[in-house]
This record gives structure tokens, C-alpha cells and sequence, in this order.
């Protein structure tokens, strides 16, 4: 090989390598993102990244998930999940907003920013969400839930009504807590994250 056939290479090489990069799927949200109270490389994320690879989806699944985090932190680190250059974001946020009872208003004010600041990076999104224990009272949780029903509808994005959908009533699907997944349980979120991404997803 002549030096200016590998000088061409050498040139050309960061291009080539961008071009094999896989698009970036950032999981954003709180603990349930975050895979609180699992081993590490156990959070719905991890368990997603495998199902992507394993049905032949070439994406990077990263985790920005933050446990304690509301839909007001979300707003302050969406620029942040902007510059990682996602072409999807999974957004999950709202159930530390229910767990302290912060108002309706204020949570779907947030999640409209965050959604509609995605959007107008030109970043596609899907949206899960949570519901309350029964002890917070019938209209605090439909509230609640309707607000993601309410902000899927405004944005025309698809939407997991419940994130934990079919994980609940599994044994040892659950930590003692009631709230967060076991590794098990997070192996069953991230089939229920996949089965949302999946109309948005390339070969």
C-alpha cells in the first residue's frame, strides 16, 4: 500500500467510524430508570439494550435515569439529554411528583416542556407512566394517571400508561418496597419499554 493510500485511510477513518455508529436511545427519568436498588447492569436500560441486540436493532441504549428526580429535575437536565443526541428518548417521570403530592398543574407543565423541548431538537419520544398507591385518594390518582394520557395525546407521542404493566403481580418481581423492580422485574419494564419503542425502531 502506498504512504498516500494510507494517509486517505487515515483521513478517512473518523468518518467511517461515525458512520457505524449506532443511533442513541437515552432512558430519562428517576429511580425506575435509574434501576434503584439493583445490582449494576440490572436497570430496565441494561435488560433493553440486550433485547435491542438480541432481535437484531443496532441502537445505544444509555441510562440517564436519577433517582429522587421529578418531572421540575427533568426540565433542568433535558438540555443535557439533548447533547448526547438521541434519536429516541424513553421519558419516566412523575412518581416522586405524586409520592409528595406536588400539584397536577406543575407536573404537566413540566412534562410538556420536557416533551416539547425534545421535539423541537428533532429528537423522537415515548413517554411512561406511573400510578399511586391507593392511600393518596381516588382523585389524586386519576389526576394522575390522566395527565399522561392527556400529554401523549397533546404531543402524538406513543405512551405505557403504567411502566411497572405486568410486573406487579409477578413473584419476586418487586423489591420490598412496593416501588422498584428487582433485576427481574426490570427484565419485564424493559419488555414493556421495547414493546412501546418498536413502531419507532430500524433495522
Amino acid at each position: 500500500m502506498t504512504r498516500r493510500a494510507i494517509l486517505l485511510l487515515l483521513l478517512l477513518a473518523p468518518f467511517a467510524l461515525a458512520q457505524k455508529s449506532a443511533p442513541v436511545i437515552v432512558s430519562f427519568g428517576d429511580s425506575l430508570t435509574a434501576g434503584y436498588g439493583a445490582a449494576p447492569g440490572h436497570s430496565y436500560p441494561d435488560y433493553l439494550q440486550q433485547l435491542l441486540d438480541s432481535r437484531g436493532y443496532h441502537y445505544s441504549v444509555l441510562n440517564m435515569g436519577i433517582s429522587g428526580n421529578t418531572t421540575k429535575d427533568g426540565v433542568n437536565r433535558v438540555r443535557n439529554v439533548i447533547a448526547a443526541h438521541p434519536s429516541i428518548v424513553v421519558v419516566e417521570f412523575g412518581g416522586n411528583d405524586g409520592l409528595r403530592g406536588l400539584p397536577i398543574t406543575a407536573t404537566r407543565a413540566n412534562l410538556d416542556t420536557i416533551i416539547s423541548t425534545l421535539q423541537r431538537a428533532g429528537i423522537k419520544v415515548a413517554l411512561t407512566g406511573i400510578t399511586l398507591p391507593p392511600d393518596y385518594g381516588q382523585d389524586y390518582i386519576q389526576a394522575i394517571n390522566e395527565t399522561y394520557v392527556l400529554v401523549a395525546k397533546k404531543f402524538n407521542v406513543p405512551l405505557l400508561p403504567f411502566i411497572l404493566a405486568h410486573v406487579y403481580n409477578v413473584p419476586g418481581a418487586m423489591q420490598e418496597d412496593g416501588i422498584h423492580g428487582t433485576a427481574k422485574g426490570n427484565e419485564l419494564i424493559a419488555e414493556n419499554v421495547f414493546g412501546l419503542l418498536k413502531p419507532l425502531l430500524k433495522k
